[in-house]
């Protein structure tokens, strides 16, 4: 599995590349096919980042990701 660096996952946040990626536990998800996440952005929630403090706040679990594709591992 690739290690995706932090500044490589920042790039992919709906705005300055076609892909949407966010991080969870060390994992990234391709969420670009995601109605939810157009644009890179998904209520307050902004693409390119790691979402695992954030989880705690959304009125879902981190199931929801079961649906997207893993692409790499945050490299941390």
């Amino acid at each position: 599995m690739p290690v995706i660096t932090r500044a490589q996952l920042a790039l992919r946040n709906g705005q300055d590349k076609p892909e949407i990626w966010v991080a969870l536990r060390g994992l990234v998800y391709d969420v670009t096919s995601s109605r939810l996440w157009r644009n890179g952005k998904h209520y307050e929630h902004w693409a390119g980042q790691d979402l695992t403090d954030e989880l705690k706040d959304a009125p879902h679990n981190e199931n929801v990701f079961d649906k997207f594709k893993v692409i790499g591992r945050l490299k941390s």
